[in-house]
């Protein structure tokens, strides 16, 4: 039996290593400085800090009168497709899934607030999804993410550092909301705090004494912490059916002669430019903070913004609000994701969480926020390349910066900035570098809030 096993190891592993050599090479790993064992690592902890969308979309677009099983399966399966998509297409580390903000648009304001069926608002990200793909095929975002200054771009990255750092405050409980304030501290005695506090501690120690994987062991930590505390109860199961689609599968292609009114192609244009604007940030500001941009350009852009536009398109498919790149994919660029492996791996955790979620139900947002807090930190660091003595690029950036954390949109923090830019360089008679991409986006952002302001 021994000479078996060991003859079968002895040809077997040399197959092994050339698959995982192939791998290499496709994805560029030795060129990034990366490897498969920390591109998994990066993968793990970008699924684990975006995994409560799994239960949060379904919960939400639920409320639409939705079946919230066909939504989970639904959440899974889109975001599984475009994390895929954009690793082996676009090689780069950024993961993808229904967004929120857009799904609470969707329940809130088009189903519950202008009492559009769901079949119909499916049917409008569907449209969108569409308009979406032409203007990456034209080579329009390509050439705004192209023509956006490098003190902007630096600023969008640590605008969504501060913005994931106040999410991972609030969903730790370490701030929460006043009346008087709008924010205030955290409860101390709330014992959920704790377990924010105990794993934001040992992170930031293992951050600082440069452990490996500091960031997931953390999560880890805090979630056994939790449990043991009482805090977090036990999954009661570990495997579970994958519920069907059927419910909501395709429904989207089946209403789209519901789009003829100038209420629903308001409703198109606003899904079309929040996503437009919140993805191109996010992908911005993520290949910034993992040190891809090359020239201030965005390599791969094209293949990238094609990942991103089709996982819209086909999440409108199989039953759910738009697909776009998720900013928790920077706990994944944190811990060393640097290729698009790490972006597969996610695709890959989604698909086998179809039948583990009730695991998923130990990463509470306690047990995630102090990944996120971290990461908030590492991306703020690009505020030093931030030409902040130039009051005309500072009060940009600035506004940037600090309008995504507290507009809680990627898209309305890029808004300020981009819009103040053009007035700033006219004020310091720096007029000849405004490119006229800018001024586009300076009126495209000043259409994009009058529609969302349109009651």
């Amino acid at each position: 039996m021994f000479k078996i096993l060991f003859s079968f190891k002895i040809r077997t592993l040399p197959h092994l290593e050339g698959y995982m050599n192939s791998i290499g090479k496709f994805f560029h790993l030795n060129e990034n400085h990366t490897s498969f064992k920390t591109e998994f690592l990066a993968g793990l902890t970008t699924f684990v800090s975006m995994s409560y969308i799994l239960f949060v979309n379904p919960a939400v677009l639920g409320a639409s009168g939705m079946n919230k099983g066909a939504l989970f399966t639904a959440t899974a399966l889109s975001a599984a497709f475009t994390c895929i998509v954009m690793g082996l297409v676009a090689n780069y580390p950024i993961a993808s899934a229904p967004t929120l903000g857009l799904n609470a648009f969707f329940t809130y304001t088009v189903c519950l607030g202008m009492h559009v069926k769901w079949q119909t608002a499916l049917a409008a990200v569907f449209v969108a999804s569409i308009l979406f793909i032409l203007l990456t095929v034209f080579k329009v975002r390509e050439m705004i993410i192209d023509a956006i200054p490098s003190d902007i771009k630096y600023a969008i990255s640590a605008g969504i550092g501060l913005f994931i750092a106040f999410i991972g405050l609030q969903g730790g409980k370490l701030i929460s909301k006043s009346d008087s304030t709008l924010v205030t501290v955290g409860a101390l005695n709330n014992p959920l705090v704790w377990i924010t506090i105990f794993g934001l501690v040992v992170t930031i120690f293992l951050m600082i004494a440069r452990v490996p994987g500091a960031i997931f062991i953390g999560m880890i930590v805090a979630a056994v912490f939790g449990i043991a505390i009482g805090q977090i109860p036990m999954p009661k199961a570990f495997i579970s059916g994958v519920p069907s689609l059927s419910p909501i599968f395709g429904q989207a292609v089946f209403h789209i002669s519901d789009i003829n009114t100038v209420q629903m192609w308001i409703v198109v244009f606003t899904f079309l430019l929040v996503t437009f604007f919140d993805t191109t940030g996010t992908l911005i500001g993520l290949v910034q903070q993992a040190g891809l941009m090359k020239d201030n350009k965005m390599p791969r852009a094209g293949e990238a913004l094609a990942a991103d536009s089709s996982g819209m398109l086909v999440g409108s498919v199989l039953g759910t609000s738009p697909v776009g790149a998720f900013v928790e994919s920077s706990a994944g660029i944190a811990v060393g994701g640097r290729t698009g492996l790490t972006a597969v791996w996610v695709g890959i955790f989604f698909l086998i969480s179809t039948i583990f979620s009730p695991i998923l139900s130990v990463f509470t947002t306690q047990v995630t926020a102090p990944a996120l807090i971290i990461v908030g930190v590492l991306m703020a660091e690009n505020l030093a390349h931030v030409h902040w003595t130039d009051l005309e690029i500072a009060i940009p950036c600035f506004l940037i910066a600090l309008g995504m954390p507290l507009t809680y949109s990627i898209s309305d923090g890029l808004g300020w900035g981009l819009i103040i830019y053009p007035v700033s360089m006219l004020a310091a008679k720096r007029f000849k570098e405004i490119t006229p991409m800018m001024w586009i986006l300076f009126f495209v952002f000043v259409i994009y809030f009058v529609v969302l302001n349109v009651k």
